[in-house]
């Protein structure tokens, strides 16, 4: 899941202002705080025009991680598609899902989305769907590596699969804040993990990302 610090481009769609409004918000006072009239005020717009745009909160929060993902999927896609070793773009590729830090508005906001939606939902299918491009890139980029001689033969999906449920759980611990847990570390315990599960004895390994 992976970050607020991002570069924003002009903006000029409506609802793109006011998703981006969301997620400031978020960063600044987190989503306890983010209201509907308080996003209208933030751009300009009454709370029926914001909800003409969205029909409710809920479907705002979805369109503002899809739109959140839209913007860091391109990201990915660029850092994939270096002429650089596939262990380097791994570490990219890491560095990009992990939150920033305590209270990373992007995790902020998958956390809340997964808590509303219900099973058999619509939105639990477009949820998914936002999952699954992060795990067929790591699939993608594994099967790579290991056609490249770069990587032990393992299996790609349960290596993904495995990897995405290891990077959930530190990701979770650095978006709540959990005392002793900090960013670096978690990136020195993830290098470890990915240097034992993929790297052939002798290779060279590379230095995490930061």
């Amino acid at each position: 899941m992976p970050g607020p610090a991002r570069t924003r481009r002009r903006l000029k769609q409506p609802r793109e202002q006011v998703m981006a409004a969301a997620m400031t918000a978020i960063a600044e006072r987190g989503l306890a705080e983010l209201t509907i009239a308080g996003l209208g005020r933030e751009v300009g717009m009454s709370s029926g025009h914001v909800m003409y745009y969205f029909g409710s909160k809920d479907e705002l929060l979805l369109r503002t991680l899809e739109w959140s993902e839209a913007q860091l999927g391109a990201e990915r896609r660029a850092a994939l598609s270096r002429p650089v070793p596939a262990r380097q773009r791994l570490d990219a590729f890491v560095d990009l899902y992990l939150p920033d830090g305590h209270r990373d508005p992007r995790w902020v906001l998958w956390s809340e989305v997964w808590n509303r939606s219900q099973p058999g939902e619509d939105a639990l299918r477009r949820q998914l769907e936002l999952e699954l491009a992060w795990h067929r890139d790591l699939v993608a980029l594994t099967a790579e590596g290991i056609s490249r001689g770069e990587f032990r033969a393992v299996d790609p999906e349960r290596f993904a699969v495995r990897t995405r449920a290891l990077l959930d759980g530190f990701g979770t611990h650095l978006v709540v804040g959990l005392p002793g847990t900090d960013r670096a570390e978690v990136l020195g315990h993830v290098a470890e993990f990915l240097a034992e599960a993929l790297l052939i004895p002798g290779g060279t390994d590379a230095t995490p990302a930061s």
